[in-house]
């Protein structure tokens, strides 16, 4: 069996990714891909990793989370999203590390699957706004304690993946950045079902009709239904257009509001974030989705 983690990051999709592969659930069901609500397995698996940080698991530990999450036998492909695998917000940073630890909760889901291929998928933020909305998330602390003294610009999304891979080598790795999402949302949801690129699924376009207004959601799909023939990446180069033209500016736009953060250096935070997501691609073992 396969089985698909979908590991946040953080205010990233909220939720979304797996929303839109619940619509699909049905379908895929007839491909022996599983899509189980969260509310089945994410405080089971939070409650067995935990456990397993003091004892191995039980023998039969895998069949009996299969059984609790899963209608019937065991699927070809099982999908599990949880934005807090890895930990809560609150503990998503220290010491100027990304998920420290993260890579030890890998080893004991991969432990626990220990039958199955592990496959895990990541959206990536630029710090300079994942850095001030994880914080907004911890009640109770100033900025310079969440951060433990780190500087910003040491923050690398990098270390957390080569982190991973030489933990779980294994364990084949989808990265994506989430300001490429609405561009690259359909390949998304076909990559975590593992579906051909042109398979058909429902809610291709959910996030595009977050950020687009009405009007130019219903130029867009008019010009779609023009040009049935189009290949995804024509497809993002109208989708591009359109956004272009037609996006709603209060939904992309993101005020970053923290004492002392200056716009230089927001700059400075992009610019190192763009060079890391270069590094990004060159690790082994990782595919780096982008439009």
């Amino acid at each position: 069996m396969q089985v698909v983690l979908h590991a946040g990051a953080h205010n990233t999709d909220e939720d979304r990714l797996i929303k839109c592969l619940l619509k699909n659930a049905g379908e895929l069901s007839k491909t022996g891909v599983a899509v189980p609500g969260p509310s089945r397995y994410r405080r089971l698996i939070r409650d067995t990793l935990a456990a397993m940080e003091t004892g191995q698991p039980s023998a039969d530990s895998r069949e009996l989370l299969i059984d609790a999450i899963v209608d019937g036998e065991a699927p070809d492909r099982l999908l599990l999203s949880n934005e807090n695998f890895f930990s809560v917000p609150k503990a998503a940073i220290n010491k100027g590390v990304i998920y420290p630890g993260a890579e030890n909760k890998l080893a004991r889901l991969c432990e626990l699957f220990s039958d199955d291929q592990v496959e895990l998928f990541l959206a990536i933020r630029n710090p300079a706004t994942f850095l001030p909305v994880v914080f907004a998330q911890s009640p109770g602390a100033d900025f310079l304690d969440f951060m433990s003294g780190a500087d910003p610009r040491d923050i690398r999304w990098s270390e957390l993946i080569t982190r991973i891979r030489l933990q779980a080598p294994d364990v084949p790795m989808t990265i994506w950045c989430n300001e490429d999402t609405p561009m690259i949302w359909a390949q998304l949801i076909r990559d975590l079902a593992g579906l051909e690129h042109n398979a058909k699924i429902i809610g291709g376009f959910d996030l595009l009709s977050d950020i687009m207004s009405k009007e130019g959601m219903k130029r867009f799909r008019a010009y779609l239904k023009d040009h049935p023939d189009m290949n995804e990446i024509q497809k993002r180069r109208v989708i591009a257009a359109f956004l272009d033209k037609y996006v709603i500016e209060d939904e992309v736009e993101e005020e970053v509001d923290l004492p002392g953060w200056s716009d230089d250096l927001v700059d400075e935070l992009t610019d190192l974030y763009d060079e890391d997501v270069f590094q990004i691609s060159r690790i082994p073992g990782v595919t780096m989705v982008a439009p």
